[in-house]
């Protein structure tokens, strides 16, 4: 096994309050699909803003030791954001999702694999896609649902071999992305450490509600197996100075789900919780089953185009929809975790996935969604 370098603990997470609506992926006769539009706050429409009620006791920091753009906007995470500006009130948003139509031969089915929430506290600051071998490669800590040795000196054996927090023992997949932090002047386990305060990611991490991971099909066609240990990247997590080009992942609130946002933070009503949604890329060069990476670990996958058709040379594969859902505090501002010259901006969202289903279980994936079942 790779060496162990996560951080774990046990936590009382926040009270825990049933979600009656169903889950709200944006399915349509041809499975999931990649939905390319966002809202930013000036797509708002005409309704009545709701007053940012955060506490003044949010942020414990001393104004003298907050940076410009903090004493600004008030609150923030160590002196780097986020900042009043970064929220808009969900129900000013224009509902914005659009989905392409489905052709005939499209794959209709979806499959939903349960691998928890990380109730459990696995965490680490490291990314084995991007900078394996790497302590602190990624200067944030990530979330991790399914494979539990990842680190970033876990092997393809390691991961091979690793346990599972996923239902269905088949699925040692790993799948990660930043935690989420509010700003109530609660100091976290890493506060000192590397990842956490050391690189300006402070306050309390969020356990979410609910984790629904779930990849359907293709409006275009059938999809075909992914190569084993395949490894997706969505998003950018430097996206606030490289600008928004692989930004991709998407904010809202449950009850509002047709209306997301790219580069804005929602504020949800009362009654209503954030949710954050990752949709990767479903498409596969194919070139070779032992082609799972590429150096700048992008161009060995694509989007599709607005019809839902893949590039040409590339396959259809199964398109993973990840929705985390959270019951942060009425009124907290809230981050996710980032570098720290990314402020902490929501643009800067992303998710990661290494496939580690074992091959009888792509096998039925791939069969539940060319036929148009809904399996678990």
């Amino acid at each position: 096994m790779g060496r162990n370098r996560s951080n774990r603990r046990k936590r009382t997470t926040l009270a825990h309050r049933a979600i009656a609506a169903s889950v709200a992926l944006v399915l349509g006769g041809g499975g999931l699909m990649a939905v390319d539009v966002y809202a930013s706050a000036e797509d708002g429409g005409s309704g009545q803003r709701e007053r940012f009620d955060g506490d003044d006791d949010d942020d414990e920091q001393r104004a003298g030791d907050r940076g410009p753009e903090q004493q600004r906007g008030g609150g923030g995470q160590a002196g780097n954001g986020p900042v009043a500006a970064d929220f808009v009130d969900i129900r000013t948003v224009r509902p914005n999702v659009q989905l392409p139509p489905n052709r005939r031969g499209a794959s209709r089915g979806t499959f939903t694999t349960s691998c928890g929430v990380n109730a459990q506290g696995l965490f680490n600051s490291d990314n084995v896609i991007v900078a394996p071998g790497v302590a602190n490669g990624a200067h944030h800590m990530h979330d991790y649902v399914g494979n539990q040795a990842n680190d970033a000196f876990a092997s393809d054996d390691d991961l091979a071999a690793g346990a599972t927090t996923c239902r269905n023992r088949g699925d040692r997949s790993s799948y990660y992305w930043p935690v989420l932090r509010v700003q109530n002047g609660r100091a976290e386990v890493d506060a000192g450490q590397d990842g956490g305060g050391r690189d300006k990611n402070v306050g309390e991490i969020q356990t979410p509600v609910q984790v629904t991971l779930t990849f359907g099909g293709s409006p275009t066609g059938r999809v075909t197996a992914m190569p084993r240990l395949l490894r997706i990247i969505t998003g950018d997590a430097k996206a606030f100075t490289n600008g928004t080009a692989n930004a991709n992942a998407s904010w809202s609130c449950t009850g509002f789900e047709n209306r997301q946002l790219k580069d804005k933070y929602p504020r949800c009503p009362r009654g209503s919780d954030v949710v954050r949604t990752f949709r990767f890329q479903s498409c596969w060069d194919g070139r070779d089953p032992k082609n799972i990476d590429s150096p700048n670990h992008r161009t060995h996958v694509a989007f599709t185009d607005a019809r839902g058709a893949c590039p040409p040379g590339f396959q259809r594969i199964p398109q993973l929809v990840q929705r985390i859902v959270y019951d942060v505090p009425r009124g907290a501002r809230f981050a996710v975790d980032s570098f720290p010259e990314q402020l902490h901006k929501p643009v800067t969202d992303h998710g990661d996935f290494i496939n580690v289903f074992d091959e009888r279980l792509m096998d039925r994936m791939v069969s539940c969604i060319n036929s148009g079942r809904r399996c678990r």
